[in-house]
């Protein structure tokens, strides 16, 4: 049994991974604003938090961390000369300085572990630009310079990890996916034509927190359908 942490584990990707763990028989605690779709899961414990606005504290910890997996982000889509310089701040708190809080007052736990690893989030509109993504991949760029800061610095103790999704069928994508027509538009976009399911972002998730992927560390791993890497006709 191990312990682990997952900011935003009460929907989407982060609610498929601590299923997942959950099922395994793992402890999982979860920090996160709301968690009314915890509470017939074992082993996990609930933490109310809203990041953006309060602190996490060492004592709200348990002693050692075996993973670390941040999943709060945002799709923040307008034209560049509509966003406002608080739209940049506003994506930057949530996806950036959320997971900074998180891991500094998590990482002593993580010291504390056998092979602890952390897993963050960006997107493939860092790698490849598109429009309309103006805040949300910068936000999500720095997310990755974080990754690899981080490895760096906490090699060879802490492997720490980054996914860059496509869009997925998640709540925060909800809008995007609200018809028919607009789920079949995206799916279009991709080589394999669909778009992702929480339960695929969250099995490499899973694998980069396990000593399955013990040398693996400082990485940016696409789960795009194809997008960052393939052109369609």
């Amino acid at each position: 049994m191990k312990n682990y942490l997952i900011a935003g584990g009460s929907s989407g990707i982060g609610l498929a991974l601590v299923k997942k763990l959950s099922g395994e028989g793992h402890q999982v605690l979860v920090v996160s604003r709301t968690g009314g779709s915890l509470s017939d899961l074992p082993g996990v414990t609930y933490l109310p938090k809203n990041l953006l606005e309060e602190e996490l504290s060492e004592n709200e910890l348990p002693a050692s961390l075996d993973g670390i997996a941040y999943c709060p982000g945002s799709i923040n889509l307008k034209p560049f000369c509509s966003l406002k310089p608080e739209a940049f701040l506003e994506d930057f708190h949530i996806n950036v300085l959320g997971a900074v809080k998180v891991l500094q007052a998590s990482q002593k736990a993580l010291k504390n572990a056998e092979n602890p690893a952390v897993v963050l989030f960006s997107t493939v509109a860092v790698g490849q630009g598109m429009p309309f993504h103006a805040s949300i991949a910068t936000a999500k760029g720095a997310v990755e310079g974080l990754t690899r800061s981080l490895a760096a610095e906490w090699s060879p103790s802490i492997r720490v990890n980054c996914i860059a999704p496509s869009l997925t069928d998640t709540p925060l994508a909800a809008r995007l996916l609200s018809s028919e027509e607009k789920k079949e538009a995206a799916a279009a976009r991709h080589p394999l034509k669909r778009v992702g399911t929480a339960s695929e972002i969250a099995e490499l998730s899973h694998f980069l927190l396990t000593e399955k992927s013990g040398w693996i560390t400082g990485q940016v791993i696409g789960i795009d359908g194809g997008m960052s890497a393939l052109k369609i006709a």
